[in-house]
């Protein structure tokens, strides 16, 4: 990997508006990771001026400090008082998060999200939907993709855009096309009363910025899938949002949706930040609404994908996303975390024609938005890059020894 590619600007890092957010972060304090040591360890940050700041002793882990009612405006009075302690300048953690990333027990950032589970809308746009249904009629073989895409398009392409799911519409829809044995799984979660949310990682097996995002090794046709992720407190209430990469195994999925588990959930293959942009006078749910959310991926061979998704498309509003994930039916003490969901499906052809996107080892995967900033991270194979072994057990050890539970 050359020194160009692992370097971090920590202006496009952060939000157009960077001055008026509300960033909240993890980051690991450097030290070692044995069990005497009470030095090292995660504490949640902020960023001010182009610094980090340590704000663990306002709460010791994000999912604490989310279920706070206006956690905004905690963490603003935490610093204004002088009680958050300067970490130095966000540059320079940028640098040390992509340094080096086998030695756990270097200082860099993490993923903002630590205890609550994460979870994930799937089909919740037209046009991933359309590319789902093609990945089950091709059986998880991209070489079919082009000519079952042309199939399907031709079928309902024109049909879904304006349809709202589980209205009568829909249901008329789905009888037109099971008598023409088009219905799929996947139309039934996107045009259907039910949406789909499925367990896309445990806590603390995220990984945030300047890392290595994993790929189960046995994947041939796989891509990024750029998405707002919402923060949602233990009350249901979406308290912030950040940018996400549910890294997606087509291939595996188009085989069967049963091995969704398989494709969707691997080491280093949830990626959140860089930060949690907190729920304040500046920023909100109709800021989520009106995202616009890039994708840039550029790998060492030259190969350059660009897309963009936007969230006014949505087929289902956040809201109502939160409300099929959690509520009386199902409740998260620690709160989730919750991805949106993509209309961007890459169909560009790379390795050969009409086999379309799959990722290279090496790729740089840039996913941003002006008001929540970047999200980038570099494309490895899940059983190469550093294993997760850092849980809720040492987190409590970690927290406990260094004084932060009390």
């Amino acid at each position: 990997m050359t020194a160009r590619l692992r370097t971090l600007d920590p202006q496009q890092t952060l939000p157009h508006d960077a001055e008026q957010a509300v960033l909240v972060g993890r980051a690991w304090l450097a030290g070692s990771a044995n069990d005497t040591d009470a030095t090292g360890g995660p504490t949640l940050v902020t960023v001010r001026d182009g610094t980090l700041i340590d704000i663990g002793t306002l709460a010791p882990t994000t999912a604490t400090l989310l279920a706070m009612p206006d956690a905004a405006a905690h963490v603003r009075a935490f610093v204004d008082a002088g009680h958050g302690v300067p970490l130095g300048p966000l540059a320079e953690w940028l640098d040390s998060t992509c340094a080096n990333p086998s030695d756990p027990t270097r200082a860099r950032l993490l993923s903002p999200n630590d205890l609550q589970v994460v979870k994930a809308a799937g089909v919740t746009f037209v046009d991933s939907m359309v590319e789902r249904v093609i990945e089950e009629q091709a059986r998880g073989d991209a070489s079919r993709a082009e000519a079952v895409r042309r199939e399907v398009t031709a079928a309902v392409g024109d049909n879904l855009a304006a349809i709202k799911p589980g209205s009568e519409r829909a249901m008329q829809l789905k009888e037109v096309l099971v008598a023409q044995k088009l219905w799929s799984q996947y139309l039934e979660v996107g045009i259907g009363p039910d949406a789909e949310i499925f367990t896309k990682a445990a806590p603390l097996a995220s990984v945030g910025i300047g890392v290595e995002v994993g790929l189960h090794p046995k994947s041939t046709w796989n891509n990024p899938e750029p998405e707002i992720v919402l923060a949602v407190s233990p009350r249901g209430e979406i308290v912030g949002a950040a940018l996400g990469n549910d890294v997606n195994l087509r291939d595996f999925e188009g085989r069967s949706a049963l091995l969704l588990g398989k494709a969707k959930d691997n080491n280093g293959s949830c990626a959140i930040g860089p930060f949690i942009r907190l729920f304040d006078e500046h920023f909100g749910i109709d800021d989520v609404r009106n995202a616009v959310v890039k994708l840039h991926v550029e790998g060492e061979d030259g190969f350059v994908l660009e897309g963009a998704s936007s969230m006014s498309r949505i087929s289902r509003d956040p809201l109502e996303l939160v409300g099929h994930a959690m509520g009386g039916h199902h409740q998260y003490p620690d709160g989730i975390l919750l991805f949106c969901g993509t209309m961007f499906a890459p169909i560009q052809d790379r390795d050969a024609p009409g086999a379309g996107f799959t990722h290279h080892i090496g790729d740089r995967v840039t996913i941003s938005s002006e008001r929540l900033g970047a999200l980038v991270n570099w494309v490895d194979h899940s059983d190469r890059i550093p294993p997760w072994t850092f849980g809720i057990g040492a987190l409590m050890r970690n927290l406990a020894r260094r004084g932060r539970l009390a």
